[in-house]
């Protein structure tokens, strides 16, 4: 009996020890390529992806126009956000275009890259109007952040900016921040300052919302996009003054989540990716295009376009952008930011 029981061990050992080697390995693929590029600073540590251009909206300042109705088929995509994690990619904004214009589109990309990838951080810049409770619940627990862009409390002033409020719109925010509770998402607001809405005072409805980070873009010129009349956009007559735009940041400055960004801030200071996965560069002139990812790759592509890591650095490019059941909340109800290790 006791030699039966020596056998059965040894035969159990090496299936054993198969066992542990698998699941070293497995940790080394799940976790230990994620933090071998993080040291690298040409990593593309965040990257704003436009998986789609079309919009239900008609902002006169939009500077990603619905100039094509292309979608990645959702194997390619998975494939482009794959060599993005590979190459250092810690997070993924999904903007537009409007992303809940294709929800189940949505919803795979966002479960890919959290049970997939790993991905630290995800969250989608939408308008608002087509979001849903049901879809919130169902995919709400890959989603890290859902920034909604709001110009302006006013329903008239949203008309005018191109916004189509049918006098819900804010109605439907405060709907939406209360659905992100819920369901244990950060809320964040979005505002581009333009000629329509620089002196409204937005200091009550913020309070009220307590975003835990607020982005006030300065309306922005890209050449190509909405430069002039021949363009599916004209944002000349959106344009503030330099004094225009610091009333606006005066008047709010105060708000803990009040994060501006101008025109310099901005310039080339994201990593944008079209609906074909080609890096933009939208920061001096003429808007310039890198290969697609897909066929290059991304080292390549982003030697193709100017990314200014400084000034991603400088306007706080990397925030505690986690969920909010894995972080501390910040907002303008009170808290504070940590800034992660880059």
């Amino acid at each position: 009996m006791v030699f039966l029981g020596i056998l059965t061990n040894a035969a159990i050992i090496p299936i054993f020890i198969v066992l542990v080697a698998a699941y070293i390995l497995y940790g080394y693929v799940a976790t230990g390529q994620q933090s071998k590029p993080k040291n690298d600073p040409n990593a593309p540590v965040s990257v704003n992806y436009f998986p789609s251009r079309k919009c239900n909206y008609t902002c006169g300042f939009c500077f990603h126009t619905d100039t094509s109705s292309f979608v990645l088929s959702i194997d390619e995509a998975k494939h482009g956000l794959r060599l993005l994690k590979e190459a250092g990619m810690r997070k993924l904004n999904i903007a537009g275009g409007e992303p809940f214009l294709y929800p189940l589109f949505l919803a795979m990309l966002l479960r890919y890259c959290k049970e997939d990838l790993g991905v630290e951080s995800v969250s989608i810049v939408s308008n608002g109007s087509k979001i849903r409770e049901k879809w919130m619940k169902q995919h709400g627990q890959y989603l890290d952040i859902l920034a909604i862009s709001c110009d302006s409390f006013n329903p008239e002033t949203n008309k005018k900016i191109g916004r189509g409020d049918d006098g819900l719109n804010v109605v439907r925010l405060f709907q939406i921040a209360e659905w992100c509770k819920k369901y244990g998402v950060k809320f964040k607001l979005n505002t581009v300052v333009n000629a329509h809405n620089w002196d409204e005072n937005m200091v009550s409805e913020i309070e009220k919302l307590a975003p835990f980070r607020w982005k006030v873009f300065q309306c922005l010129i890209v050449a190509g996009e909405n430069d002039d009349e021949t363009r599916k956009r004209d944002a000349r007559d959106f344009l503030v003054t330099d004094e225009q735009w610091r009333t606006f940041c005066d008047r709010h400055k105060h708000l803990p989540c009040y994060v501006p960004e101008d025109n310099n801030s901005m310039a080339s200071s994201y990593l944008l990716l079209d609906e074909y996965m080609c890096f933009l560069d939208k920061g001096e002139g003429m808007m310039t295009k890198s290969e697609s990812i897909l066929n290059v790759g991304v080292k390549k592509a982003m030697e193709q376009i100017v990314w200014d890591k400084k000034s991603f650095a400088d306007r706080g490019g990397i925030y505690d952008w986690t969920r909010l059941d894995q972080t501390q909340q910040g907002s303008c109800g009170g808290g504070g930011k940590k800034e992660l290790e880059w």
